[in-house]
């Protein structure tokens, strides 16, 4: 199996900061891309950002400059550190790989989601 589990969620002050963890595990060969969604009720999914095995990162213009993602190829994870933290940032977030498997296939994997709040 492959699984992939996000970590770090919760509520968080404006302006404040909070950090997302996604680890993958089972029978994987290599990620290709490693990326972050998220999802108000209501609205379209929207990738927040994106990485390569490679390094090479995107992100949303909403969250340019606030916002870093970064992986450890090592270790299977990636990271989203969410800094200056706004109520609009206020949704489900959910990680999210392009990977190929030991015996060869190539897959999306989800995680499960985890809520992000930013209230005062």
């Amino acid at each position: 199996q492959v699984q992939l589990v996000e970590s770090g969620g919760g509520l968080a002050q404006p302006g404040g900061s909070l950090g997302l963890s996604c680890a993958a595990s089972g029978s994987i060969f290599s990620i290709n891309i490693m990326r972050w969604f998220r999802q108000v009720p209501g609205k379209q999914r929207e990738v927040v950002a994106t990485i390569t095995s490679g390094g090479t990162t995107s992100y949303a213009d909403s969250v340019k400059g606030r916002f870093t993602i970064s992986r450890d190829n090592a270790k299977k994870t990636w990271y989203l550190q969410m800094h200056s933290l706004k109520p609009e940032d206020t949704a489900v977030y959910s990680c999210n790989a392009h990977l190929r498997t030991n015996w060869g296939s190539s897959s999306v994997y989800w995680g499960q989601g985890t809520q992000v709040t930013v209230s005062s």
